[in-house]
């Protein structure tokens, strides 16, 4: 029997930057009071308790939840004291000048011709700095159709990669692009699952929708979890409940 089920954020279990629905959160629930859950997603913290926490019942079953902002680089876990930062692997001023620096270098040379922008382009979110081409508060409907085969951010990985060879670059989300710090990824933050819960990689399940190589949920498959590949959050759905009810069968 699987004893951790970690998902991804957006994309996942709720649509871009949205909060998840009164299903997800019902399903989210039931299997917290079944099994440990980790979320681990590109967003920072305020993101999570947004679009998820603000959703769930304030009850004991949240002991069972995990939160792993920006892609892992920070870990947050519930307590009788409520929520507790166990970790933030938070860049330099320096480092964080020049992943700026570079992420305007490549943004000049794709020329994206970009005529809107919703919010800011580059946000610091301490361990993690984002790239979002339209912006952070972009309308779902406009990042759809900026780049669905993901060819613009490819070109700009390229980039960022010659630029910043000692950081890690992924895809993530509907427009942006994470950059953390060089092997701090959601692989790193599986293997920090691991240590602090004290459960297996081989005892856990990833759910996710980036799980393409150079997407930011592929260090999971990189990690060694068995990892289940959705399009959507209803394709999320479907998985939670076939979960529960492998669970209530101990079929799992």
């Amino acid at each position: 029997m699987k004893k951790l089920i970690v998902f991804d954020l957006d994309g996942t279990l709720a649509e871009s930057k949205l909060s998840i629905d009164s299903k997800m959160s019902a399903l989210l629930h039931n299997l917290l009071g079944l099994i440990k859950v980790a979320i681990i997603s590109g967003g920072d913290w305020i993101q999570f308790e947004k679009q998820v926490l603000s959703h769930l019942p304030l009850d004991n079953r949240l002991l069972n939840l995990s939160i792993l902002p920006t892609c892992g680089t920070k870990f947050f876990q519930y307590t009788a004291k409520g929520w507790r930062k166990i970790y933030s692997e938070d860049f330099t001023t320096v480092e964080k000048e020049k992943i700026f620096s570079s992420l305007k270098k490549a943004i000049f040379k794709e020329n994206f011709k970009i005529v809107n922008v919703w919010g800011k382009q580059i946000e610091d979110r301490g361990s993690q700095i984002t790239f979002s081409a339209l912006g952070q508060e972009a309308p779902l409907h406009e990042k759809e159709k900026w780049d669905p085969d993901l060819v613009k951010r490819k070109k700009m990985k390229v980039l960022l990669d010659s630029y910043i060879p000692e950081f890690s670059v992924k895809i993530g989300g509907e427009t942006s692009i994470d950059i953390t710090k060089d092997g701090i990824d959601k692989a790193y933050g599986i293997k920090k699952l691991r240590d602090i819960l004290n459960i297996s990689i081989h005892d856990m399940i990833f759910v996710g929708d980036a799980l393409f190589f150079g997407g930011n949920d592929y260090p999971a498959i990189e990690a060694g979890v068995v990892s289940i590949r959705i399009k959507n959050p209803q394709e999320t759905r479907l998985v939670i409940e076939t979960i529960i009810a492998c669970i209530d069968t101990k079929k799992l």
